[in-house]
């Protein structure tokens, strides 16, 4: 019998393989089906508002029931709708539509997040975010290769189709898996115990990098790289193969960010290189002049959102008691879907506008924003804690 970690993660996987078996076509499909710039920014962006909206309701409503298997089921059955429905009648609408249910069923994350975490002792937060990040990424992997295969030889209606038939297996498995009892270690959860957590300035500043990444994200990788790819000739095909690049490396590293990394170069070094490198591809992107030197930007971009994101992912929960956890987490993906949505219908309006290449430059700014905010923040947390060493000698 499959060990319930195992289950949890084969779930998860076929989750967000459903979830993303389209997505490196979505915005050059969009495009062939008549969207504007701006109309793909929108289809892009319209994942992240559905979260922003749902996802502290979610973390909220599954703290005060104590439940967080119930949201998974659901999220795995809608994620069936959204695709069917882009599979029955495919134009920018349905695209529309469909991405707004596919970041209904996303949002239900933060409870995979935390029931997962659920199965390591509390100080090994940050690590079992990061196998669950390495799982989610491996999903969406599969879920790229299979794309990419299925639209070269089938067309891209069946990508969807495919979607439908992972999401409805990820549906039926979600009943299987254990959910265990939530100890509440300071009593049970009180609508103002959100108050205690907004105050909280880790909680604000690490919630907005994490919205700051996702806008790097969903701007570039998710948004319009692979419309610069499909303007170089790019197929479908290629647009996954480019996809699955990103997430590659992610698999491989995003186990390692939030215990071997972290322990060798340090929270702060390891949040600013990966900031660093995103922010510098993010600017060279719309300069590439060959689709196999966007390969490797592709790669090196996704080491760059291994080194940030399952850590940021970590440290918001780190200290936080089991009562809060899904609140807190639902608040930080909550903030970090408003990067979703920002990233890419900033990319698109400056695009229309003024061209892909300003696009990317104001998304290259952005990064710059959250190389910035990471030093702050580490030299706050440093300067706090020298005021406490020398209050205490007083």
């Amino acid at each position: 019998m499959m060990n319930k970690k195992a289950l949890f993660c084969l779930v998860t996987a076929l989750f967000w393989c459903s979830l993303y078996a389209y997505v490196p076509q979505l915005g050059s499909f969009a495009k062939t089906l008549g969207a504007s710039y701006r109309m793909i920014g929108l289809i892009a962006g319209s994942y992240g508002i559905s979260q922003t909206l749902l996802r502290i309701p979610l973390g909220v409503i599954s703290d005060i029931l104590g439940k967080r298997k119930i949201f998974i089921v659901i999220g795995s059955l809608v994620t069936v709708v959204s695709a069917f429905l882009v599979f029955v009648v495919p134009s920018p609408i349905t695209l529309l539509v469909g991405r707004f249910l596919a970041g209904i069923a996303a949002a239900t994350w933060v409870n995979f997040t935390v029931m997962y975490a659920g199965y390591y002792e509390h100080n090994e937060s940050p690590k079992a975010v990061g196998i669950i990040n390495s799982v989610n990424r491996a999903g969406q992997f599969i879920a790229m290769l299979a794309g990419g295969i299925i639209s070269l030889y089938l067309g891209m209606r069946h990508v969807f189709l495919f979607s439908t038939i992972i999401g409805a297996a990820a549906a039926a498995l979600s009943f299987t898996i254990k959910e265990e009892r939530c100890i509440n270690d300071s009593g049970p959860f009180k609508l103002s115990d959100m108050v205690l957590f907004l105050k909280k300035k880790e909680v604000i500043i690490i919630s907005t990098l994490g919205a700051l990444s996702q806008l790097i994200t969903y701007g570039t990788t998710f948004g319009f790289t692979p419309v610069v790819a499909f303007n170089l000739g790019a197929s479908y095909y290629q647009l996954g193969i480019m996809s699955m690049l990103f997430v590659l490396p992610q698999i491989l590293v995003s186990a390692l960010s939030g215990s071997l990394l972290m322990d060798k170069l340090g929270e702060r070094n390891t949040l600013l290189a990966g900031f660093a490198i995103n922010t510098v591809l993010s600017v060279v992107i719309p300069f590439v002049p060959w689709l196999r030197a966007l390969y490797v930007v592709q790669i090196f971009n996704g080491i760059g959102m291994a080194l940030t994101f399952p850590l940021l992912t970590g440290l918001v929960i780190r200290n936080i008691p089991d009562r809060l956890r899904n609140a807190v987490m639902g608040f930080y993906q909550a903030i970090f879907g408003l990067g979703m949505i920002a990233g890419p219908i900033l990319l698109g309006t400056v695009g229309d506008k003024y061209g892909l290449i300003a696009g990317f430059m104001a998304v290259g700014f952005m990064g710059l924003l959250a190389i910035t905010l990471t030093i702050f923040y580490y030299l706050s947390r440093k300067m706090s804690y020298k005021s406490l060493v020398e209050g205490g000698k007083r």
